[in-house]
């Protein structure tokens, strides 16, 4: 029997935030599944693939045409040579298409990505590689946000071609009650993921700084910009206000999660779809996020959470204070994000969605073009 394969070279060999997506996919249709990765579009064997399901924009140039092929664009690699469209310098997302002149500009002077001469060229390279194959092929493109649909389109995608399908994500091992007052009067609030400046912890320690001292901030993650974040956390008198739990995962993180009455993510650039809201929704806990890239989508402001314009500081920490000396609507906003979640982003919702794409993908295979 024909199995569907996933493909990714750098899954093939490691883990990380795809590889739980994809594990949870096993989890719910395993059998229509190769058991291995692949690494390599050279290993190819139609007799025994049903459909190559491609998780790494570097994979598309080497499609052999022989076996339908659908791409999940998991982040903004397949048309970003930094993959972060973000201007660090600026501290600013950015809203550039791809352009070798506007991309140079953006690495050397506003500080998007790497300024090493090689390290840009393979940037564009793989990018521009990415979008001609995509139009070249007619690969059919999952996208985890319309914010991201849009930036296909922008690039030269027909719209037939790129759909929107948002993240799912499993139920949580451990149970998370609703927030209770008792763990409200904790006042601590939560921050998960990579520390690297897009990331915004810098603007959340300054507005943590403008508000009581009885809030507290845990932050479970890790990262290159970790020593500079420390160092402006003393700098601000915040060393007894937060604790740094590194990378955190199971029953620790689950533990983080319940002690906390937000979860807090301020992030800079264009996130493509935010999956910490999902995680916090899961666990009954509302969300306070930037607006901007593909967050908007998973936040519902004041029935879920509440959305803050990037690097406003004055508006974050009103946000958190909404929250933090109101524990009613704290406790509602969680309970309306669990709802929520329930509602459309189990895994097994999106498992429906991504089996009709699937078929559509296999079946459409070789048909002409509208």
């Amino acid at each position: 029997m024909k199995k569907i394969i996933h493909c990714s070279e750098i899954l093939a060999r490691a883990g990380g935030g795809v590889k739980t997506y994809v594990d949870a996919l096993y989890g719910e249709m395993g059998d229509s599944f190769a058991p291995d990765f692949l690494g390599s579009l050279a290993a190819v064997d139609p007799a025994t693939a049903a459909l190559l399901h491609v998780h790494e924009e570097n994979m598309l140039r080497d499609y052999p045409g022989t076996v339908p092929m659908l791409f999940t664009a998991h982040n903004h690699n397949a048309y970003c040579p930094s993959g972060t469209r973000y201007f660090s310098a600026l501290q600013a997302p950015c809203d550039r298409t791809l352009s070798v002149a506007g991309c140079v500009w953006g690495h050397y002077a506003e500080g998007c990505g790497s300024r090493r001469p090689q390290k840009v060229w393979e940037g564009l390279r793989r990018a521009q590689q990415s979008c001609a194959a995509l139009k070249r092929y007619r690969i059919p493109v999952i996208a985890n946000s319309d914010f991201v649909r849009t930036q296909f389109l922008r690039h030269g995608l027909p719209p037939e071609q790129v759909v929107t399908l948002r993240y799912g994500i499993r139920e949580p091992v451990v149970p998370c009650p609703p927030l209770t007052e008792e763990v409200h009067r904790q006042q601590r609030i939560l921050f998960l993921g990579r520390i690297v400046p897009d990331k915004g912890l810098d603007w959340l320690l300054e507005s943590l700084n403008m508000m009581p001292g009885a809030l507290h901030l845990d932050i479970a993650g890790d990262g290159w910009y970790r020593p500079q974040v420390e160092q402006r956390c003393t700098a601000l008198g915040l060393g007894d206000r937060v604790t740094w739990h590194g990378w955190c995962s199971g029953a620790q993180l689950d533990g983080l999660f319940a002690q906390c009455l937000a979860v807090v993510f301020p992030s800079l650039w264009h996130e493509p779809a935010g999956i910490v809201t999902l995680e916090a929704y899961a666990r009954h806990r509302a969300i306070i996020a930037s607006a901007v890239g593909g967050i908007p989508e998973h936040v519902r402001p004041g029935e879920t959470g509440l959305l803050v314009p990037v690097n406003d500081r004055n508006g974050l920490a009103a946000a958190i204070a909404q929250l933090a000396t109101d524990c009613p609507q704290a406790v509602a906003l969680g309970l309306a994000g669990r709802r929520w979640y329930e509602e459309e982003f189990t895994i097994a919702h999106h498992v429906r969605a991504l089996r009709q794409l699937y078929d559509r993908a296999i079946h459409g295979w070789g048909q002409p073009s509208p």
